[in-house]
């Protein structure tokens, strides 16, 4: 059986049915399914569990927590029984605000989140978070890796510098992927799925190329022959 390919198919979708559809195309292809705010928020717990369905498959339940440690204490405890490989923390929450997360649900990578790929340098000085960007992220970086978390996301462009920063035992993740060729759409630090794990990436965020496509288990499919073929 040929292994899944380390993406994280974003199921961005407008309702749930769409979503498990999706879900059930590309999850013989892909490690992991990836629950963010809008279907988390329009359908709440369901949501995992209809894309998930009977499979194994990891999800990677990007709700971005970013409050008072104690309620973001309470927030991670609030999914732990859905049971993701993988929950997301804003790092700029700062180092107790992740330490609560990561106690609050042991059992649970909290994944924290460094700098939006959306964001550009000059998005950066007017938030007056100090730049360049890859200089924040590895900030940010250190920070929420000495308060514990087992993951961070990243553009592209910046893993080989995190990777430097934190060593190996941490996961990166990095969206901003996108096939040679496709639309950037809101987009700015992006890269190509085979350049992402060239630098260093373990998990490739990926969604409209792949959720937007005609077929998208064919695309899912075509993605991760194309890693394979680069391995």
């Amino acid at each position: 059986m040929t292994a899944a390919a380390p993406i994280a198919v974003a199921l961005d979708a407008p309702n749930l049915e769409t979503a498990a559809r999706w879900a059930s195309l590309v999850t013989p292809h892909v490690s992991t399914l990836k629950v963010g705010l809008e279907l988390y928020l329009k359908y709440g717990p369901d949501a995992v569990a209809s894309i998930r369905g009977a499979s194994r498959i990891q999800v990677f339940l990007d709700l971005k927590l970013h409050d008072i440690p104690n309620t973001v204490a309470g927030a991670a405890r609030s999914v732990a029984r859905l049971k993701p490989a993988y929950l997301t923390v804003h790092a700029q929450g700062g180092a107790d605000m992740i330490k609560a997360a990561v106690e609050a649900v042991p059992q649970t990578k909290i994944t924290a989140v460094t700098v939006l790929t959306s964001l550009g340098e000059g998005d950066l000085a007017a938030t007056g978070l100090a730049g360049p960007a890859s200089d924040a992220v590895r900030r940010l970086a250190a920070l929420a890796v000495g308060a514990g978390a087992r993951a961070l996301v990243c553009s592209p462009q910046e893993v080989a510098a995190v990777r430097a920063e934190i060593g190996t035992e941490i996961d990166l993740i990095t969206p901003g992927v996108r096939p040679k060729g496709a639309k950037a759409d809101d987009q700015t630090r992006i890269s190509t799925p085979e350049e992402a794990l060239a630098a260093g990436a373990d998990l490739l965020v990926i969604g409209r190329p792949i959720t937007g496509a005609a077929d998208p288990g064919a695309a899912a499919a075509a993605i991760a022959a194309g890693l394979r073929h680069r391995a």
